[in-house]
């Protein structure tokens, strides 16, 4: 069975997609098979989601949805006014099991932070994960600006509190000239016991997806394997 991890971020718009495709970038280049599977997309651009953006930028084909949503918003919220049903924590861990069967890697991109309500019965990425037969880490995508070490250690504490294992931290836009408090916050987040695997650069997003690829194994190290 193939490693399964989630990533999650402190926030909304911290950087979970881009970090996604940096991560699927490695994995490639070390020769191993991925997946990438969001279980529910909300809010399109030009009719384009996350996982469009991690298709294009790591140049995979393996990337899969649980359900597309066109308005940007919280999950519920937006299903309801779109008139459509959302699949359960179950449906969502069926066939993330399903993949973690047939690749070496499985990476699910949640939606905004980690307790967003994926469901109609308020499941969020954590139950996703705890109903997967199959054992999966958390990888959390921050920030490097003001606020960050709050949001983050509210993220890590709900994980920690949920039994949920973290495979480490990705900051998911380190600035071109970083200030006091960026320097600062990347100093105490490598002093966590959670490892600091990397930093995406600011704008990577932006990059030409051969360029992306190439750069990518650089700005951050896949997590150890459990």
């Amino acid at each position: 069975m193939g490693e399964l991890l989630f990533i999650t971020g402190t926030d909304t718009g911290v950087g979970k997609t881009i970090a996604t495709a940096a991560l699927v970038c490695g994995y490639t280049a070390s020769g191993r098979s991925v997946a990438v599977y969001k279980p529910t997309q909300a809010g399109l651009e030009d009719g384009q989601g996350d996982s469009d953006t991690v298709a294009r930028l790591a140049g995979l084909e393996s990337v899969f949805e649980g359900i597309r949503l066109a308005l940007p918003m919280a999950p519920v919220f937006a299903a309801r006014r779109e008139g459509v049903a959302l699949p359960t924590a179950a449906d969502h861990a069926a066939r993330i099991a399903e993949l973690c069967g047939a690749f070496d890697v499985v990476c699910v991109e949640g939606a905004g932070g980690l307790l967003v309500a994926l469901d109609e019965a308020g499941a969020t990425l954590v139950d996703i994960a705890a109903a997967t037969a199959h054992p999966g880490r958390f990888i959390v995508v921050c920030r490097a600006a003001l606020g960050s070490l709050n949001h983050t250690a509210l993220t890590l504490e709900a994980l920690a509190r949920r039994g949920a294992p973290v495979a480490g931290l990705v900051i998911g836009a380190w600035p071109a000239a970083p200030d006091e408090i960026d320097t600062d916050n990347r100093a105490h987040f490598g002093a966590l016991d959670v490892s600091l695997l990397g930093a995406i650069p600011a704008g990577a997003g932006a990059l030409d997806p051969a360029d992306f690829r190439a750069q990518a194994p650089t700005w951050l190290a896949p997590p150890v394997s459990a």
